[in-house]
């Protein structure tokens, strides 16, 4: 299969874990009807993107009322569904998790955020991560009926290098659930995933909540599909909204081969710049 019809769920997220699950539930139904293959949830998905929620909401993997409820939605509807991420308990650490469902309702990747967003825009946005969360160490790179997908998180969409070995490791599509803020994402959201999709000559995808203006974090929204030249194919406002897009796998075949960037890129510079 070279076409894939994705779903962006774009939803709100509440205070309130159950509200969350309803709300990706009835996006998962309606994408579903819509006759999708993949289905994408955003990032924190079922919690507010705060540290103190972090902890509140934190779910064990083999213990998850989250993951059973996607998984099971998976399954019922025989789609593959990436269920953003969640705050992942394992023994005393915290970590912000993708899981990602096949038609059967199995995990057949997970992602750790890599990349913990540690930042102080003057005036603007504090955020630190690493106070409550722990860093991933694995790449993830998943195999399915369309090829390989390679999965980050939000922050981990800034460091070229992490996109460059998922798709030198057969990665097709990049897909990132994030949550932007309202400094970083007019500035950098789209931008980023245009040169990641461009660079990489992949499609690159981003899932983000909705622009909730009552949470004490402003998602920036946004969600985005860009193509193997770069171009932005849909991208959704800051309102909640479900967003249907189909791709072809092809145009990546077509585009390497017309502009083979990753067969003339300079493996010997590491080896030159070492000398």
């Amino acid at each position: 299969m070279t076409k894939i019809k994705f779903a962006l769920c774009q939803m709100n997220v509440v205070d309130n874990k159950k509200e969350n699950l309803k709300t990706a539930h009835l996006m998962i139904e309606e994408s579903v009807s819509e006759n999708t293959d993949f289905i994408i949830l955003p990032e924190m998905f079922n919690c507010p993107y705060s540290n103190d929620k972090f902890i509140e909401y934190g779910e064990e993997e083999h213990n998850s009322p989250t993951l059973s409820e996607i998984s099971t939605l998976a399954r019922i509807n025989k789609v593959y569904i990436l269920a953003g991420s969640i705050p992942e308990i394992d023994d005393d650490k915290l970590y912000n998790t993708s899981y990602l469902f096949d038609k059967q309702g199995n995990i057949i990747a997970k992602h750790r955020k890599m990349h913990l967003f540690d930042i102080d825009v003057t005036g603007k946005i504090s955020f630190k991560e690493s106070d409550v969360l722990t860093a991933g160490n694995e790449f993830t790179i998943a195999n399915t009926e369309f090829g390989k997908i390679g999965i980050g998180i939000c922050y981990d969409i800034r460091f070229p290098e992490l996109a460059r070995i998922m798709v030198e490791n057969g990665a097709l599509i990049l897909i990132y659930p994030g949550a932007f803020n309202m400094t970083t994402g007019p500035a950098h959201w789209e931008l980023l995933f245009r040169t990641r999709a461009m660079d990489n000559q992949a499609f690159c995808i981003g899932v983000a909540p909705a622009l909730n203006k009552n949470a004490s974090y402003h998602s920036y929204g946004h969600s985005i599909i860009t193509n193997p030249w770069g171009e932005t194919i849909t991208q959704a406002s800051e309102k909640e909204s479900l967003i249907i897009s189909e791709i072809d796998l092809n145009e990546i075949k077509k585009i390497r081969e017309e502009l083979p960037l990753l067969k003339n890129k300079r493996d010997d510079l590491y080896e030159i710049i070492q000398k």
